[in-house]
């Protein structure tokens, strides 16, 4: 990690603006129910991809990544017969809300557009995506990606994106407040929550930890870390909806009986309130991903050196497995009049590793790729905001437990808006969790329905 502070906005999509039924209909193109039945497109040979490279050709990338024009002139530079516009339009709700509607009118879509892993599914339904796996994204090129990351961007042997970056999930804590206060980091939940009535007793105006009622990904990484697997879809009419399997149940459970006992905060996370709390001792961990060391850096300057890095707690004693909360891709456009160059811009940027590694230590996303995940210029960075802890190297460490095969909807922003609803709502209340799971549970499955999908 670089000792260079540098704060950057909450990249995570948020809930989206339009309905979730308004969402999918503004993503319908090739008939609704994708292509995962069509014949395997032909591959193209490496002819091919050299002729489309050395051909005068604009490109359009849709991304929020913070001065990525660096990595896309070193792609213009390589390939000086393409030009590469590079657009913002937002991110998050602004980002998704946009596409959908260039893609819905036919005019206007990017040939390549940033996107999140648990938005992929909601413009494959579309048949929106380009499977690009035929265009240069072959299997020793997808190789390079750990098994859960590709797992995220492939269906029937198809890839829909380039991973760009990943969100393993640790925790970082106060060092100095746990000390003061008698205690170490938890291993396991249950050493978390016995540390946390500890804390709190000891140091009664700050709280081992803060779980906001504001945003339904960092509670589904507990999902996932637990081994529940709440969310599938088969590409065509069928949806998995199990919010109420055990591992969920648990996780439920565990933060309403911290939340019973006034154990832990429920600031809203991304507002002044939460910012500061991160500031003033009010917080002595955070679970985040692993773009978390770099974005409290920037946030709580004041708190340098104080800070270290671990695993997340376990459920039992012995494991080592975690969770992920947010990574995104770089997807091409089904629209796209240049599919090749489209792919092989996508892949130039996230696979290249001059490219990726530029990513990773300037623009400071954590790397999805191998190469850069086991690369010593990234990991042997020492960051004095965590007390010259080697904190790049720890999450790529943490990368390796990410358990596999996690699964979404294609109506992520309806999922999203009903957990604020229900779920949000009950941890704001400090209520318990228990029933307002349910209720989530329960609205999904209704949308769904209404959807016309098949709840399995």
């Amino acid at each position: 990690m670089s000792s260079n502070p540098f704060t950057r906005r909450r990249f995570l999509g948020g809930s989206l603006a339009l309905s979730g039924g308004l969402a999918l209909a503004a993503c319908g193109g090739g008939g609704g129910g994708g292509d995962t039945d069509a014949p395997a497109a032909q591959s193209v040979s490496q002819t091919q991809i050299d002729e489309a490279m050395n051909k005068e050709t604009t490109l359009t990338l849709w991304t929020w990544v913070p001065e990525i024009q660096k990595e896309v002139d070193m792609f213009m530079e390589k390939y000086p017969k393409i030009t590469v516009k590079n657009v913002n339009v937002g991110q998050g709700s602004p980002h998704y809300t946009k596409l959908r509607a260039a893609i819905k009118s036919g005019q206007g879509a990017p040939d390549v557009a940033q996107m999140e892993f648990q938005y992929i599914d909601s413009f494959t339904f579309g048949d929106n995506l380009l499977d690009m796996a035929p265009n240069g994204a072959t299997e020793e090129v997808m190789s390079q990606f750990p098994d859960w990351v590709r797992s995220q961007v492939t269906k029937d042997g198809k890839t829909y994106g380039i991973p760009q970056d990943i969100g393993p999930m640790g925790l970082l804590y106060r060092d100095d407040l746990l000390k003061a206060a008698g205690v170490t980091p938890p291993k396991t939940w249950a050493e978390f929550a016995s540390t946390a009535e500890k804390y709190h007793a000891a140091n009664p105006k700050s709280y081992l930890s803060n779980l906001a009622p504001s945003d339904p990904g960092h509670f589904v990484s507990f999902l996932w870390q637990s081994g529940a697997r709440p969310f599938a879809f088969d590409g065509k009419e069928t949806v998995k909806i199990d919010l109420l399997s055990d591992q969920a149940k648990q996780v439920a459970q565990f933060w309403s009986d911290l939340l019973a006992k006034d154990l832990v905060s429920v600031d809203v996370d991304f507002e002044n309130t939460w910012y500061q709390g991160l500031s003033n001792g009010k917080y002595a961990s955070w679970p985040a991903a692993a773009w978390g060391p770099v974005f409290l850096q920037g946030t709580a300057k004041k708190t340098s050196g104080k800070w270290r890095a671990t695993e997340l707690p376990q459920w039992e004693a012995g494991q080592n497995v975690s969770g992920n909360w947010g990574g995104s891709t770089d997807a091409v456009l089904k629209s796209s009049p240049n599919p090749i160059a489209a792919t092989q811009l996508a892949l130039y940027i996230n696979t290249d590793k001059s490219s990726a590694l530029r990513l990773a230590t300037e623009q400071f996303l954590f790397p999805a790729s191998n190469a850069i995940l086991s690369e010593p210029k990234f990991l042997d960075q020492e960051a004095p905001f965590y007390g010259g802890q080697k904190v790049n190297e720890k999450f790529a460490e943490i990368s390796k437990t990410v358990t596999p095969d996690f699964g979404w909807l294609p109506f992520t922003d309806f999922l999203y808006n009903a957990s604020n609803e229900t779920l949000g709502k009950a941890i704001a209340d400090k209520a318990d969790l228990m029933p307002a799971l349910q209720a989530w549970q329960d609205a999904a499955v209704k949308y769904a329905k209404d959807q016309g999908f098949t709840v399995s």
